[in-house]
């Protein structure tokens, strides 16, 4: 198997240090704009400098993410970014927005692009579609099987990049929109409020059901055939990056699962550990009970009594130690410091393995019960085993590289680089040593200390082979390198198609999943049909409806595309030439070049960059974003090339997962569809079971029809699609819709907020 690089966080600088101490690769981290964890502390433009110097130093690699999705008037700091990342020299860019990647395609080349496992790429079609459009490494999401992964890294000269260790989202990365509709804070863009993590109550219960495990593949790595091993963790401390890097570090290197370091992990910071779906689907990979960090197992309650804890251990736990305990009925464990520790009734410093062990309890501990689990969630060994060195401060840079010719002549001697130069007089004899007079030239002109450029080349003409004074060579260079100026690179956005005429005249579609919903409508109100396929859809029914209006859309995620094959091409054959992709596999499953391709809001367009790049994809229209605000739609709506559709009505999926929650197994499923009635603090939701694919919607619409009348977008569109309906129903709201009145009890996302 060819080797394969270990990726390591870096949230913050000292991270990144710790990291490459304990055998990363690579390292990737995100700069204070454009992250998807803008809550870390990232890097500014002088530490990324320093910190890839140095790891370039080391022949190890550094990936920047830019992985989130931009509006409009941030275009121009992201040329500020990518010229930070042009002059620091970083190995990739990680990228989930295609404006982004229309920039770097057209103004920074040199820069290699990774597509962030943000674009949910889930299929082999999805990743090679993206090879197409210049990416050089796909990052694949993490739901994948490791029958899937083989078969997208296979694809040739295509770099794979796979997770191996952290925490999970629930919903497919890129898609979850939960976080932004319900709380104003958009995971695209890097500001999630991690809604999943949240207790939710169904069938009279509450409890976590979308909080998911952190992933843990442990030895399964060796199987794993893709060109890098991503850990997860860019909001971790620097000492859990060094221990999960050190870990996985002696697993590549042939040394196998440490158990010791394991325990380490757990006790830094660990939710319980799964594969998720690393050998097939799994049922297992949610903890409904509790949330965040647990630690490492090391006994069950006892005993309490008198305000003590007893239990016997299965680990060293000394005084200062930080023990957590899964207490019944709370949201999160209970933890405390150990300040009183017996063994035999004797206050000791230290406890060992085997021993029972007497615990002095804080003042307010909850009820506590025989076979509550208790953990060791911060232990002072541990914090001290991961020291690591770093360099000092201001040692490496990278600096520009110059070349500079030396002309000694009789009488004068001069140094020239580019359109700089310097001469001096003075009389020059032969050299007695011509090599150590070229010798003298050459180190006096690599001192370029204190400069922002490197020698690169240096030539000599000597013809006469005449001695320098070495006083005169270094006055000779303070002379040319006072004078050399470096200008940084300064890209500029490229330049983007004209807009369409702002003189149009709106029009309305509609999108459904049954074409039974539009019986008691008059088709004539709308200028165009979607209708939503599945691997179930009779499309038989479609002849009922006129062809020339009727647009087919293929989903978000796809995990069997020969699932779509036979009904895609029957529908090719019988002329259905309206297509509307959701996700990147369908442009490589449709022939593009021949059809009218609409990208769904799923294909995010936040700025004209991102329409000017769905132009050179051959898309004549795309949708707007749901999550994106009023002014940055209106400004879109002026400048963009290519035909807008504004959703003005619809059920958004809040989350599109694997993450099932039935509480049956899987072999006992019945396998139809299943909807479950949620609740958190007042706020109801919808959750779909379907085809081993959970949805979770609000109970209420998304509705901006009065919001939006104002707007000159090419069509308004409304959605009946997942939720169910009748036709009546489904009259009543267009009715309304066409009027542009607002459905009753809706949310409006953040159509009519400022910022996301």
């Amino acid at each position: 198997m060819k080797k394969r690089e270990l990726l390591a966080p870096a949230g913050d600088v000292e991270a990144g240090y710790a990291a490459l101490y304990y055998g990363a690769d690579a390292v990737y981290l995100g700069l204070s704009k454009f992250s998807a964890r803008a809550t870390a502390t990232n890097f500014d433009a002088d530490t990324l400098d320093e910190f890839t110097a140095y790891a370039h130093s080391l022949k190890r690699k550094v990936y920047v993410a830019i992985n989130t999705v931009l509006q409009e008037a941030e275009l121009p700091d992201l040329i500020q970014s990518l010229d930070v990342c042009t002059r620091c020299k970083v190995d990739g860019i990680i990228i989930q927005d295609l404006g982004v990647a229309r920039v770097i395609r057209e103004k920074y080349p040199w820069l290699e692009m990774h597509a962030s496992t943000q674009m949910a790429v889930h299929n082999k079609e999805g990743a090679l579609y993206l090879q197409k459009l210049g990416f050089k490494r796909v990052v694949l999401a993490r739901e994948l099987t490791l029958a899937e992964i083989k078969e997208i890294a296979a694809i040739p000269n295509l770099e794979t990049e796979a997770f191996i260790h952290g925490a999970l989202c629930y919903s497919y990365s890129g898609l979850c929109q939960f976080s932004a509709l319900e709380y104003g804070r958009s995971a695209n863009r890097g500001k999630c409020v991690y809604p999943c993590r949240a207790a939710f109550k169904c069938n009279g219960k509450e409890s976590h059901l979308f909080s998911m495990k952190d992933m843990a593949l442990r030895a399964d790595v060796a199987e794993m055939p893709v060109d890098s091993l991503k850990i997860e963790g860019r909001k971790k401390s620097a000492l859990y990056v060094a221990a999960v890097t050190d870990y996985y570090r002696g697993i590549l290197d042939g040394k196998g699962a440490d158990a010791q370091k394991e325990e380490n992990i757990k006790q830094i910071f660990s939710r319980p550990w799964c594969k998720f779906h690393f050998n097939g689907k799994d049922k297992a990979v949610i903890d409904r009970d509790f949330v965040g960090h647990r630690g490492l197992p090391v006994g069950a309650v006892d005993s309490v009594a008198h305000g003590k804890l007893r239990f016997v251990t299965q680990h060293t736990v000394s005084r200062h130690d930080g023990l957590q305990i899964d207490a019944a009925g709370d949201e999160k464990p209970f933890g405390f410091s150990v300040q009183k520790l017996f063994v035999n009734h004797k206050s000791v410093f230290e406890a060992h393995a085997g021993e029972t062990v007497e615990i002095e309890l804080p003042k307010g501990y909850p009820q506590l019960k025989k076979g509550d689990r208790v953990y060791l969630a911060s232990s002072g060994a541990v914090k001290g085993a991961y020291h690591y060195n770093k360099p000092k401060p201001d040692l490496y840079s990278n600096n520009n590289e110059i070349d500079v010719t030396v002309k000694v002549e009789n009488g004068t001697i001069s140094a020239k680089s580019g359109n700089y130069a310097a001469t001096l007089n003075g009389t020059f004899t032969p050299a007695n040593d011509a090599q150590k007079s070229e010798d003298a030239i050459r180190e006096a002109f690599a001192k370029t200390g204190g400069t922002k450029f490197k020698l690169n080349n240096l030539v000599i003409e000597n013809p006469q082979k005449l001695f320098t004074p070495k006083s005169l060579l270094n006055e000779l260079r303070r002379n040319l390198y006072a004078q050399i100026q470096i200008e940084n690179y300064q890209g500029e956005l490229p330049a983007v198609p004209p807009a369409r005429s702002t003189k149009r005249k709106s029009s309305f579609t509609i999108k459904v999943d049954n074409v039974n919903y539009l019986n008691l409508l008059d088709l004539n109100a709308f200028s165009e049909i979607i209708y939503q396929l599945s691997p179930h859809s009779d499309i038989g029914k479609l002849a009922q409806l006129p062809k020339n209006k009727l647009r087919i859309a293929l989903p978000a995620v796809c995990r069997r595309p020969e699932l779509y094959a036979d009904i895609v091409k029957r529908l090719l054959d019988g002329g259905y030439n309206k297509w509307e992709a959701a996700n990147y596999w369908a442009l490589e499953a449709l022939p593009t070049e021949k059809l009218d391709i609409s990208f769904d809001s799923s294909l995010y367009m936040l700025n004209t960059q991102a329409i000017a790049m769905a132009a050179e994809m051959k898309a004549n229209q795309i949708t707007l974003s749901v999550e994106d605000t009023k002014v940055n739609i209106c400004n879109l709506i002026e400048k963009s090339p290519l035909k807008t559709s504004l959703i003005i009505y619809q059920d958004i999926p809040l989350f599109i997962s694997v993450g099932c929650i039935r509480d049956n197994d899987c072999r006992h499923c019945s396998a139809q569809p299943l909807w479950f009635d949620l609740e958190r603090r007042g706020q109801r939701f919808k959750a779909l079971s379907k085809d081993c694919q959970m949805m979770v919607f609000d109970e209420k619409p998304y509705c901006i029809a009065e919001a939006a009348q104002d707007l000159a977008p090419d069509c308004f569109r409304m959605d009946f699609a997942y939720r169910r309906y009748t036709a009546e129903k489904v009259k009543e709201i267009v009715d309304k819709l066409l009027k542009f009145e607002n459905v009753s009890n809706c949310i409006n996302g953040n159509f009519l907020n400022n910022n996301i």
